[in-house]
C-alpha cells in the first residue's frame, strides 16, 4: 500500500464493474479518472465537507481539476477489488495537489498527481476557506504552503 504517513492515506475501496472495462475485460484507461475522482469525494465527505452544499454556502466554491498526469503501470480487470489511495500533498491559496494511487492489494496499478483549483460559481479562482484549508492540515501534518 502507500508510502509515507499511513495516516495521511485516505483509502477508497471499489470493484470493477462490467461498465468499467473493454471487450477484454481489462479496466479502460479514461475510468481511472473516475475512480480517483470518487476518491478525492469520498475523503471530502468523509472528513465533513460536502462538496454540493460548500457551492450552495454563501461565497460558495467549488474545487475543478486543473491537471492530471496519471501513470499506468499494470492493467486491472473485471471484478478485481481496488483501493484508491489519496493524499493531499499540497495547499496553496486557491489550490491543493494530491497524489492518488490505485492499488489491487499489494500492486501499484495507477499513479496520478492531481491539481485542484478552488473556483467560485462563476470559474474564477477563490482561496480555499479556511474551514477546509483546516482540515486538509489536519489530513496531512507535513503540508507544503
Amino acid at each position: 500500500m502507500p508510502d509515507g504517513n499511513p495516516s495521511a492515506w485516505h483509502r477508497y475501496p471499489l470493484r470493477v464493474q462490467w461498465e468499467d472495462t473493454d471487450a477484454a475485460g481489462i479496466v479502460y484507461y479514461a475510468n481511472y479518472l473516475r475512480f480517483i475522482e470518487r476518491g478525492r469525494s469520498d475523503l471530502l465527505l468523509q472528513n465533513g465537507i460536502d462538496q454540493r452544499s460548500l457551492m450552495d454556502e454563501p461565497g460558495g466554491v467549488a474545487f475543478a481539476v486543473r491537471s492530471c498526469s496519471v501513470d499506468y503501470l499494470k492493467p486491472a480487470r473485471l471484478h478485481e477489488d481496488l483501493v484508491v489511495a489519496t493524499a493531499i500533498t499540497e495547499l496553496r491559496g486557491a489550490s491543493l495537489a494530491a497524489r492518488q494511487d490505485v492499488w489491487r492489494g499489494e500492486e501499484l496499478l495507477v499513479r496520478a498527481q492531481v491539481r485542484l483549483a478552488c473556483i467560485d460559481r462563476d470559474g474564477r479562482a477563490r482561496r480555499v476557506p479556511p474551514r477546509i484549508a483546516t482540515v486538509f492540515a489536519t489530513l496531512s501534518p507535513n503540508l507544503s504552503h
